[in-house]
C-alpha cells in the first residue's frame, strides 16, 4: 500500500474538515431541509403507512369542494354558514369530543355588515343572525373544549370577529395558526409556542394536544418543552419538526356537508362513534384555498373525505377510477399540518432530529470516509465507493425515519461528494504528480513492482540488494544469426519486437518480471521483486506458454516464413536481489549460481534436441502441476557438481496417450541405460528414436558404448562441453 507523506494527509484533513464544516453552516439550510423530504417519502414508499389512521387521535371535518356544491351551502358566502357550523359544531361535542380546534378563521360576521339595505344597513336588518353559532361556541369553551385560531402578522393579525372572541372567552381560548416555513418555503416544522400580549402562549396544535390528554403545557427555562411526563425534541427551539406519513388518509377526514346532514337528520351514534375522545380540526380542503408545501411534499396522495359516511355518498369523482388519474399536487391543505402535529404530540411521536453540532459529526464522518476511499483507489472507484456510501446513508436514514429519527442526507451527501472531489484534485495536481513522472520515465525500463517499492519506500533507489528464493527463466532463438542474415535491419527490428513483445506478455502475465533482453534472448525472473510461493510453478507455466504460442505464431505471416525455435532453461534456488552496478548507473537484477545454471540450461536443450529444460531442483518446487520425464544427469561447464535434468511434459492432466508412451518408452531406456544395459538401452531408445530427439541422442550413445563398453569407474553423466 502506498505510504502518503504529511503534507498530503495534512492537505487531505483540512479538505474533510472544510467540506463538512461548511455543508452544516446555516447558509446552506435552504438545501439540507430537502433531506426530510426525501427520506419521508424513501420511508413511505418502502414501509408504508407507520400507523392506522383509523386510530388516529386527531381527525378533520372539512369544507370541502362537496361542501360548496350541496345545498344549502352552494352558491352561499361562507359568511352565511355559521348556524350550520354552530350545528356541526354542538353535534361534535355532544358525541364526546376531546377538543375541537378551528383552522379557519371568520374575522367578520354579516351581522356587521355596512352595506345600505334600504333605509338600514344590512347588518342591522340581520343582527341575531350568529346568535346559534355564539351560543355552541360558548357552550364549548365552557368545559374547554373549542380553541379558535387567528393568524399573527405584525401589528394587524387575523383574528376571529369580536362575537366569537367574546363566547369564547377572549384569549384563553384562542391559539395562533402560523406555520413555520423553512428557507426554501417548505413546512417541516411547527411551532410550540407564540409570544401573545408579552407572554408565551401554546400553539394551536400544542393546546388541542394539551386538551385531550388532560394537561397544561410548560416552556421550561431551557427552551425546551414538556407535556405531561414527555419532553417534545427539537432542533429548532420551540418548534417540533413534523412525522408525516405520507399518502393522502394518513389523517381521518370527513366532509363537512356530510356531517351537517348528519345532525340535521339526527344521528347522534354517528358522531359518538366517530369523535368520541378525538381531538377534531375543522378546516378547509380546496384546490385554491390554503395549501402549502411541506416535507410531504413526494409523498403525498389524492386528497378527499373519505371517512365513512352518515347521510350523504361520497362524491361520483372519489368512486371511480378516473380519480386514480388525477394528478398528485405535491401541496396540502394546511388543516393537515396541525393535525399531524397533534397526532404527533399524542402519540409521542415527534421527530428526533440531531442538532447542527450532529449533522456536523455526521457530515465529518462521511467527508473523512469518502477521502480515505479517494486515497486509497483510483478515481473511478473512489467516486463509486462514495456514491455506495451516500446509498448506504440513505438507506440508514430512511430506516431510522422508521423509528422516529431525521438523519441529515443532502449536506453529508454533499460533503462526501466535495471531499471525494477535494482528494482526487489533490492527488492529481499534487500528491500523485511525482509518482505519475516516475511511472511514466521508467514504465519502460523498469518492472511494475520494482517502481511500487519506490513509491511505497518513498525514497529514491539505491545499491544494495537481498537473497531471495527465485526460480530463473533463460530463453534463446535456436539459429538466430543465420536467420538474421537473411532480412533488412529495418524487417529485422520489427520481427524481433513482434517476438520479445510476445514472449514478454506471456511472461508478465504468469507473475514474471523481465530483468533484460540480450539480442534474442530474454532472462526473466519469478519470485521478484513482488514475492510469490508459486514462483517455480509459474515459470515453468510460462515456458510452456511460450512453447505454444510460437507454435502459432510460425503459422501466421508476422514471422515472414521463418520458422523459429527457441530453446528456454529453468531453474530456482538463492540469488542476490537488489540495485546493481555503479554509483553513477545501476539496474535491478539478479545474480547467484542458481543465475548461471539457467543459463546453462537453456544452452544444453540444443544438445538433446529440446526446447525446455528446467533442473531438480525446480521439479521439486512445483509439487504435481506437470507431468515431468528426466532426462539425464549432466555437468554443465563451471560446475563440479552433476544435476539432472527433466523435461517439462505438459501440465497435469493434460498428457496426451503418445506423450506418456514415449515418456515411458524413455524412462525404461534411462534406467537400462544407467545399468550399464547399453544394448537394452539402445533398443527401448531406439522404438522412439524416430520421433524423439533426445531418445534419438541416448540410442547412439547407449549403442557406442555397447560396442566399447566403458570403464569400471563409469558414471552415467553427460559433460558439456560448451555453454
Amino acid at each position: 500500500m502506498k505510504r502518503w507523506r504529511k503534507r498530503d494527509l495534512f492537505a487531505v484533513a483540512l479538505i474533510v474538515l472544510s467540506c463538512g464544516l461548511v455543508v452544516a453552516l446555516p447558509a446552506l439550510d435552504r438545501v439540507s431541509g430537502i433531506s426530510l423530504d426525501i427520506l419521508t417519502a424513501l420511508r413511505w414508499h418502502t414501509f408504508g403507512p407507520r400507523h392506522d389512521p383509523a386510530q388516529a387521535p386527531a381527525v378533520v371535518v372539512a369544507i370541502d369542494e362537496q361542501t360548496f356544491r350541496t345545498p344549502p351551502l352552494a352558491g352561499s358566502p361562507t359568511l352565511t354558514w355559521t348556524r350550520e357550523i354552530g350545528r356541526v359544531l354542538t353535534a361534535v361535542v355532544d358525541g364526546g369530543a376531546a377538543v375541537i380546534g378551528f383552522d379557519i378563521v371568520f374575522p367578520t360576521s354579516i351581522e356587521q355588515s355596512e352595506i345600505p339595505l334600504g333605509e338600514e344597513p344590512l347588518g342591522s336588518r340581520l343582527r341575531g343572525f350568529d346568535r346559534d353559532f355564539l351560543r355552541a361556541l360558548a357552550l364549548a369553551a365552557r368545559s374547554d373544549k373549542v380553541v379558535l385560531g387567528e393568524v399573527l402578522h405584525g401589528e394587524r393579525p387575523v383574528r376571529p370577529a369580536a362575537g366569537q372572541r367574546i363566547a369564547v372567552g377572549q384569549q384563553k381560548n384562542i391559539r395562533a395558526l402560523n406555520t413555520h416555513a423553512d428557507a426554501d418555503d417548505v413546512v417541516r416544522r411547527l411551532p410550540l409556542w407564540f409570544t401573545v400580549g408579552g407572554k408565551p402562549l401554546p400553539s394551536m396544535a400544542l393546546e388541542l394536544a394539551a386538551r385531550t390528554r388532560g394537561v397544561a403545557p410548560v416552556l421550561e427555562p431551557d427552551g425546551t418543552t414538556r407535556l405531561g411526563d414527555y419532553r417534545i425534541p427539537s432542533a429548532v427551539e420551540r418548534t417540533q419538526t413534523l412525522a408525516f406519513d405520507g399518502g393522502a388518509d394518513d389523517v381521518p377526514t370527513y366532509s363537512f356537508a356530510d356531517l351537517r346532514a348528519c345532525a340535521e337528520k339526527g344521528d347522534a351514534a354517528f358522531f359518538r362513534k366517530t369523535f368520541a375522545g378525538k381531538a377534531v380540526l375543522f378546516g378547509t380542503l380546496l384546490d385554491v384555498e390554503d395549501r402549502k408545501l411541506t416535507s410531504k411534499r413526494f409523498a403525498t396522495g389524492r386528497e378527499g373525505a373519505r371517512a365513512p359516511r352518515c347521510a350523504l355518498p361520497a362524491p361520483a369523482a372519489d368512486r371511480t377510477a378516473a380519480a386514480d388519474d388525477a394528478p398528485v399536487r405535491r401541496s396540502i391543505s394546511g388543516v393537515y399540518i396541525h393535525a399531524t402535529a397533534v397526532n404527533d404530540l399524542l402519540r409521542r411521536d415527534v421527530l428526533r432530529e440531531p442538532g447542527r453540532l450532529g449533522v456536523t459529526a455526521i457530515a465529518l464522518a462521511m467527508a473523512g470516509l469518502a477521502a480515505t476511499g479517494a486515497l486509497l483507489v483510483g478515481p473511478g472507484i473512489a467516486t463509486l465507493l462514495t456514491l455506495g456510501l451516500i446509498a448506504a446513508l440513505t438507506a440508514t436514514g430512511t430506516v431510522a425515519l422508521q423509528h422516529g429519527l431525521a438523519l441529515p442526507l443532502v449536506g453529508p451527501a454533499l460533503a462526501a461528494l466535495a471531499a471525494t472531489a477535494g482528494t482526487i484534485g489533490w492527488r492529481l495536481v499534487a500528491a500523485d504528480r511525482e509518482e505519475r513522472f516516475l511511472r511514466k520515465s521508467f514504465a519502460l525500463y523498469l518492472a511494475p513492482q520494482v517502481i511500487d517499492r519506490m513509491l511505497e519506500a518513498d525514497e529514491p533507489p539505491a545499491l544494495g540488494g537481498e537473497m531471495r528464493d527465485v526460480t530463473v527463466f533463460f530463453s534463446d532463438i535456436a539459429g538466430f544469426s543465420s536467420i538474421a542474415e537473411t532480412m533488412t535491419p529495418a524487417a529485422l527490428v520489427a520481427w524481433m519486437n513482434a517476438y520479445l513483445s510476445e514472449m514478454t506478455d506471456i511472461v508478465e502475465g504468469c507473475g514474471g518480471y523481465v530483468d533484460k533482453y540480450i539480442g534474442d534472448s530474454i532472462v526473466a525472473v519469478f519470485g521478484a521483486p513482488a514475492n510469490d510461493p508459486d514462483h517455480a510453478r509459474n515459470a515453468v507455466l510460462a515456458a510452456l506458454r511460450c512453447r505454444e504460442r510460437l507454435a502459432v505464431l510460425n503459422e501466421t505471416a508476422a514471422f515472414q516464413g521463418h520458422h523459429l525455435a527457441h530453446r528456454i532453461g529453468l531453474n530456482s534456488g538463492e540469488a542476490l536481489v537488489g540495485n546493481i552496478g555503479s554509483r553513477r548507473r545501476f539496474n535491478y537484477t539478479v545474480m547467484s549460481d542458481a543465475v548461471n545454471l539457467a543459463s546453462r540450461l537453456e544452452g544444453a536443450n540444443k544438445y538433446f534436441g529440446t526446447s525446455i529444460m528446467a533442473s531438480e531442483t525446480t521439479v521439486g518446487r512445483t509439487g504435481d502441476a506437470f507431468a515431468w520425464r528426466e532426462l539425464d544427469a549432466i555437468r554443465v561447464k563451471g560446475r563440479v557438481q552433476p544435476v539432472k535434468i527433466f523435461e517439462p511434459i505438459a501440465e497435469a492432466g493434460h498428457v496426451t496417450p503418445a506423450q506418456a508412451d514415449c515418456a515411458a518408452a524413455y524412462a525404461r531406456g534411462l534406467a537400462r541405460f544407467r545399468a550399464r544395459d547399453f544394448a537394452g538401452a539402445a533398443v527401448a531408445f531406439g522404438t522412439i528414436a524416430a520421433v524423439d530427439p533426445p531418445a534419438a541422442l541416448f540410442a547412439s550413445r547407449a549403442e557406442a558404448l555397447a560396442r566399447t563398453p566403458p570403464d569400471p569407474d563409469w558414471e552415467p553423466v553427460f559433460t558439456l562441453e560448451g555453454k
